[in-house]
């Protein structure tokens, strides 16, 4: 008697082919730009996602500072580290950051929804994310990702 029995694809990581996106932040709500970015990075839009290897692609975000911020979280959310001095808690409002540093902000919102391990440190090294237009990476031939403004 014959059994037939199902195989799994698992992806290696040096077979993975990788593609980069542009994405145009102007009019986006932050928070769905985010997770739509991190779901790229991680690679749960292809096929071959495989949890235990990067699957993901690279990710450029331009016009950083045109993204939407909804609500009232420009004068309630602050961002905060530790200097690891004593006394050396630092906390910056988002309304501030958004002023001097608008890339963080995304930077940040796309770091939270990644998984917490040395492999989403690795995926974040595959974001970019500037304040304008231009953008230093059209020799790899960025592809346009569309995402709706809701």
């Amino acid at each position: 008697m014959s059994f037939v029995t199902a195989k799994s694809y698992l992806a290696k990581p040096g077979e993975v082919p990788r593609r980069w996106h542009v994405v145009d932040a102007s009019g986006l709500v932050l928070g769905r730009l985010a997770s739509r970015v991190a779901t790229v990075l991680m690679g749960k839009h292809k096929a071959r996602y495989t949890p235990h290897v990067d699957t993901g692609d690279f990710v450029v975000v331009t016009n950083a500072a045109k993204v939407k911020i909804t609500g009232r979280k420009l004068d309630q959310v602050e961002h905060d580290y530790y200097t690891y001095y004593a006394g050396g808690r630092k906390v910056i409002p988002l309304k501030k950051m958004m002023e001097t540093h608008p890339d963080r902000v995304i930077k940040l919102a796309v770091r939270r929804m990644l998984p917490k391990s040395a492999m989403g440190r690795r995926m974040l090294t595959k974001l970019k994310v500037y304040n304008g237009t231009e953008h230093p990476h059209q020799a790899q031939c960025p592809q346009p990702m569309t995402l709706t403004s809701k």
